[in-house]
């Protein structure tokens, strides 16, 4: 009997996360906070929050940080069957801290289990059973091998009828804009929807002139949901063009994680039968709720509290 593939499939690299208390720098922070992260990894999470069947895999280390990775992601209810304890490469790390009011990430992921993916690892039945696939740019900035295996499972998707879902999450960390334009530009070309942010849409098409990044957008056959243009999201659904307001936030404590939340209420509401605009309703909220909180994932929503914000119920504490 065949396995049933989760409705969202996502992989990607999850690491190892460490930041001083206190939004202190690390050179001067006497100890540091354990976690982890990665957009993909956050994704998975919030959509098994929301109630979605979601699957994550990738490439971890069989060391500690891998194992606490796997076991978090299980724990929130992702199914991990497909990913991948490597003895040859460690789980990559990143370090965060907050220097002169503004945020600076160190990477160590080079030569990482993840940077090692290959187009073989991927479990092509596993793709084939979901309903979307949902992949980053970030994945494919890794290594040349794991451009193939990213470009191969959108294949895989498309060739099985599979929805992709495409945030090129532009991290010019690890690369040049020029090789980013490369490898995300036929990327959105391939995706049913493109979730892109005005800035990334900015380096990526090299202009500020909207009516050109408009033009070249309506010309993608996917819907496009631009983030953080202005104080709206936009959503270009054939020739049609929506502004949905963002959701306003109690209060701003990290902003980190913001993007993958909103990605994830996107995708939920998608699979809840939302239209696109309706989607990002629901995103915006989760988005707005992630910012109230420090870390990757640890805000990202539990269903019953976005279908309170979204119906503007009263919070009655017992």
């Amino acid at each position: 009997m065949r396995e049933i593939s989760p409705q969202i499939i996502t992989f990607g690299e999850s690491m190892a996360l460490f930041m001083p208390p206190e939004h202190k720098a690390i050179e001067r922070a006497a100890s540091l906070e354990q976690g982890f992260g990665g957009a993909e990894s956050n994704v998975a999470i919030g959509l098994a929050r929301l109630g979605s069947s979601v699957g994550w895999f990738g490439a971890l280390g069989n060391d500690p940080f891998g194992k606490i990775i796997l076991k978090a992601l299980r724990g929130e209810g992702v199914d991990t069957s497909r990913a991948k304890m490597s003895d040859e490469a460690p789980t990559g790390m990143m370090f965060r801290e907050h220097v002169a009011g503004k945020l600076a990430v160190h990477y160590f992921r080079k030569h990482s289990a993840a940077s090692r993916m290959k187009p073989e690892d991927l479990d092509e039945d596993y793709i084939r059973g979901a309903k979307i696939l949902h992949v980053t740019g970030i994945t494919t900035a890794l290594s040349e091998d794991c451009r193939r295996t990213v470009r191969r499972a959108v294949d895989i998707a498309k060739e099985a009828g599979v929805l992709v879902s495409f945030d090129p999450n532009l991290r010019l960390k690890l690369w040049s804009i020029e090789e980013a334009r490369q490898t995300l530009l036929p990327l959105a070309e391939a995706a049913d929807y493109f979730l892109p942010g005005w800035d990334e849409l900015v380096q990526l098409y090299e202009t500020e002139d909207y009516s050109e990044i408009k033009e070249r957008l309506n010309a993608l056959k996917a819907v496009t949901v631009i983030k953080g243009k202005g104080d709206a999201t936009v959503v270009l659904d054939g020739k049609s063009e929506t502004e949905v307001p963002f959701y306003p936030a109690d209060k701003v404590v990290d902003t980190v994680g913001a993007g993958d939340g909103f990605c994830a209420g996107f995708l939920a509401g998608l699979m809840k039968g939302m239209t696109p605009v309706e989607a990002v309703t629901l995103a915006s909220v989760c988005g707005s709720l992630v910012v109230q909180m420090r870390g990757d994932w640890e805000a990202l929503p539990e269903w019953d509290i976005v279908q309170q914000r979204l119906g503007a119920k009263a919070w009655v504490e017992r």
